[in-house]
């Protein structure tokens, strides 16, 4: 049985449930990204030029970026074309893919839970990391 399609309200639910885990808000524009240990793992990017629609030229509004433990994780989300995840030359040397939320649906919740957990133990201290995985065992 394949699972629903992700969401936005999905990636905000996944990324509070992860712990130690604090939500701010951009400076500039209230855009929401989560954070453990002050390092930030997930977040709503504000329009930029360097992530555009390639038929209007227009900024995509709605790019939410991951971080990921490697290249190698980033290449493996984001080589294939059809992917909905991508990457951008400014997070060229990243550890990051972005999506637009328009593309979420493509994912299934539990992908998305899996990049959102990826994501957290990129960025967690390795005590935290080691606690949550323990968790499970």
């Amino acid at each position: 049985m394949r699972d629903r399609p992700a969401t936005e309200a999905d990636v905000h639910e996944i990324a509070t449930s992860m712990p130690h885990v604090t939500r701010i808000e951009g400076p500039r524009a209230g855009n929401p990204i989560y954070q453990v240990g002050g390092k930030s793992f997930v977040f709503f990017r504000t329009p930029r030029s360097d992530a555009v629609d390639p038929d209007t030229g227009e900024k995509y509004p709605d790019v939410i970026v991951f971080w990921v433990e490697s290249e190698a994780d980033k290449l493996a989300l984001v080589q294939d074309a059809a992917s909905p995840f991508f990457t951008t030359a400014h997070f060229d040397g990243h550890p990051s893919v972005l999506i637009r939320v328009a593309r979420l649906g493509e994912l299934g919740v539990t992908e998305l839970r899996e990049v959102i957990q990826d994501a957290w133990l990129s960025r967690a201290s390795k005590r935290r990391a080691q606690q949550w995985l323990n968790r499970g065992a």
